[in-house]
Parts: structure tokens; C-alpha cells; sequence
């Protein structure tokens, strides 16, 4: 696990769900001690089941704009979470000459989930509790902040 990472990137495909949601949660966690921003391989529209998912929770995403790699403002970060086998080799491509550590975390598109709306969020709400307890493990807070 190692030191803290003053900076960190969540990266997914499209940054309209996986990453987006890891982003949120970790902000929220996190508060001010980390700077967090997340991007996407190329960018995508927002997925109103992510937002949702958030919002039951308390955490607004709905003023989230997916970005890709190229749209970040500064490439430099301590740790690059990536979310998706093609987030993870950009990544890797991305960090060939940096000292920047990358982690993938594999994470399942609940886009893919099919049937009712219920059934539908059921997935969402499936990511966005495994990404929660990820990003408290990695940043050790099992005693920290709940929502």
C-alpha cells in the first residue's frame, strides 16, 4: 500500500460511469487531503444511472463533465487507478516515463446489465458499493467517514 498518494486519477473507458463514480466517492471521502480527478480513454455522456446511484447516497455527480486523457489539466499524478483493460493500457502507456504508480482495479460495466430498471440500478448500486470499499481499503480508512 505505501505512503499516500498527494494525487489520483480514476480512468475508465468513456469517464461516464466507472470512473466518474470512483472520482465522487473518493472526493467525498477524501475531502481536501487528495486531489482527485478521473478521465476516460475518450469521453462519453454521462450516465443518468450513475448520477442516480450517487444521489441515494448524498453525493451530487450530476456537474461531472467526462473528459478524456488529453482533456486533463495536468498529466502529473502519484497514482493512476484504472477501472478497464483499455484505461489500464493507457495508463501504462502514459506512465512509461513518469514515476507515477498504476493500479488496476478490474471493475464490470453495469451498462452491460440487462432487464428492469430495478434490476438495472441493482448493478449500479453493485459498482458503486465495490468501488466504495475499494477506495477505503486503498487509503486505509476503515474507521473514516461513511455515507
Amino acid at each position: 500500500m505505501g505512503r499516500a498518494p498527494a494525487s489520483v486519477l480514476f480512468a475508465c473507458s468513456r469517464n461516464a460511469i466507472r470512473s466518474p463514480i470512483a472520482e465522487a466517492i473518493a472526493k467525498h471521502l477524501l475531502a481536501r487531503r487528495v486531489f482527485v480527478d478521473s478521465a476516460g480513454v475518450r469521453p462519453g455522456p454521462l450516465d443518468p444511472f450513475a448520477v442516480a446511484v450517487l444521489e441515494e447516497i448524498g453525493i451530487d455527480l450530476q456537474r461531472h463533465r467526462p473528459k478524456s486523457f488529453d482533456d486533463l489539466q495536468d498529466g502529473s499524478f502519484d497514482l493512476i487507478v484504472s477501472l478497464s483493460p483499455e484505461a489500464h493500457h493507457k495508463a501504462m502507456e502514459m506512465t512509461r516515463t513518469s514515476a507515477c504508480e498504476v493500479e488496476y482495479w478490474p471493475t464490470p460495466d453495469p451498462s452491460a446489465v440487462e432487464g428492469g430498471r430495478e434490476t438495472v440500478l441493482e448493478g449500479y448500486r453493485a459498482l458503486r458499493d465495490q468501488l466504495m470499499a475499494k477506495i477505503k481499503r486503498r487509503f486505509d480508512m476503515s474507521g473514516g467517514p461513511t455515507v
